[in-house]
């Protein structure tokens, strides 16, 4: 492919502007939709894949499930703190503690509702602009935090984000965070696989996800998704997340698990974490005993992940901070406005049926969004007949996973 077909648009960009908070505008109550969800439901068994179900559009979010991925990064400054930190086990704390504080800016709202499923080639691009990490840390954060001395503290970072939908069958949705100053690169391929379970909805992320430190050796962290939930589908849609996440740094040995429990039916509250972070395993350590601390146990976390997280580094003291999710501020993204996007981009692409949502002509959203779907499958299947590869423009596939295609442009700047 050559270099014209995968060239990025410039980010920010002319005209680009922060991203104001999206305006849902309601379109009736669940309530007021039970008779058509109804007649969805008894469609439906048990464990049935929804991936090929149309769903109806007034459970729509408003934008793509492409836009939605960039919410891992409404904390940058939390991002970048993982490459300042000034060892290992610092490096570890801090990936754990953007990890959880990553997921409540996409889950804000109190109504669980689903985003658009992308179209095949299908992109999304945006950045974030971050002031001098001198005036941008938390105090928190800086308690597992060294700031670089290489990097001027009058600089300001940029982090840029590439998503792009590689693949129809299965949905596969590849997307790259990076900031150039700090050499970090966040690549990820996943495959949402979402289930009917009775009154509730599992959309399990099935990939691979991987960020890369190139001030530290190309120390990498592989990691999972964990699983949402729509809970009350008939009542009051809301969200849940639960799962059992590995996250591996392999060149270090430092590892953490965190469990996303669900609520049982009676008691305890919503949304709480688990957390515990370990350093290797010393040579010829044995497996602890049964309620005993493991000896590589180095620090914990509890609290609820879209609420306050209570952090404890065990080997500093037992230092001990906590963060509250829903005070911290939001880092706005930078998007170019839709007039100057391509025709591929998620806004362009979808104007018109969110322009028709937030007007509440569902009919006419209905209409707009079906036209998208129907050219879809008409070019799926000329390219089926003709066995035509779709041409992805952003990404390239190495075997065993998609990785993200840098323009020649940018692999000449990172050497400079």
């Amino acid at each position: 492919m050559d270099s014209e077909s995968i060239s990025l648009p410039e980010l920010p960009g002319e005209g680009a502007q922060l991203d104001s908070p999206a305006e849902e505008h309601e379109l009736g109550s669940v309530e007021d939709h039970k008779n058509v969800l109804l007649h969805l439901l008894s469609q439906l068994r048990l464990g049935m894949d929804l991936t090929k179900i149309v769903l109806p559009t007034f459970i729509l979010e408003q934008r793509s499930l492409l836009e939605m991925f960039a919410d891992y990064m409404a904390h940058p400054d939390l991002f970048l703190n993982i490459t300042r930190g000034e060892d290992p086990e610092a490096r570890m704390m801090a990936f754990v503690q953007w990890y959880l504080t990553a997921f409540h800016a996409g889950r804000k709202d109190k109504i669980a509702k689903k985003p658009y499923n992308p179209i095949i080639g299908e992109s999304f691009h945006c950045c974030w602009l971050l002031s001098p990490p001198s005036n941008s840390l938390p105090v928190e954060a800086k308690t597992v935090t060294n700031v670089s001395a290489t990097t001027p503290e009058t600089e300001q970072l940029i982090i840029t984000y590439h998503a792009e939908q590689v693949s129809h069958h299965p949905p596969v949705t590849a997307f790259y965070f990076e900031c150039p100053a700090h050499r970090m690169e966040l690549t990820s391929s996943v495959h949402a696989k979402s289930k009917f379970q009775g009154m509730s909805v599992s959309v399990t992320m099935v990939g691979k996800t991987v960020l890369r430190l190139g001030e530290h050796n190309n120390e990498e962290y592989h990691f999972t998704l964990p699983t949402a939930y729509a809970r009350s589908i008939l009542t009051v849609p809301w969200v849940e997340l639960g799962d059992k996440v590995n996250i591996q740094c392999p060149q270090t040995g430092y590892s953490a698990n965190i469990v996303f429990l669900t609520k049982p039916m009676r008691g305890n509250k919503l949304h709480r974490i688990s957390a515990e972070v370990y350093a290797p395993q010393p040579n010829g350590g044995t497996v602890p005993e049964r309620n005993t601390v493991p000896s590589n146990l180095v620090g914990r976390v509890t609290g609820e992940w879209n609420s306050v997280l209570e952090f404890e580094w065990l080997t500093k003291d037992g230092k001990k901070w906590s963060v509250d999710v829903s005070t911290l501020p939001v880092n706005r993204k930078c998007v170019r406005p839709i007039e100057v996007q391509r025709p591929e981009e998620s806004r362009r692409l979808w104007q018109h049926v969110t322009n028709a949502l937030r007007s509440g002509d569902v009919q006419l959203a209905t209409e707009k969004k079906r036209e998208l779907e129907e050219r879809q499958r008409s070019s799926e299947k000329f390219r089926t007949r003709h066995r035509i590869p779709f041409p992805v423009k952003y990404f390239e596939w190495n075997g065993t996973t998609w990785t993200f295609r840098k323009p020649p442009t940018a692999d000449a700047s990172d050497t400079s």
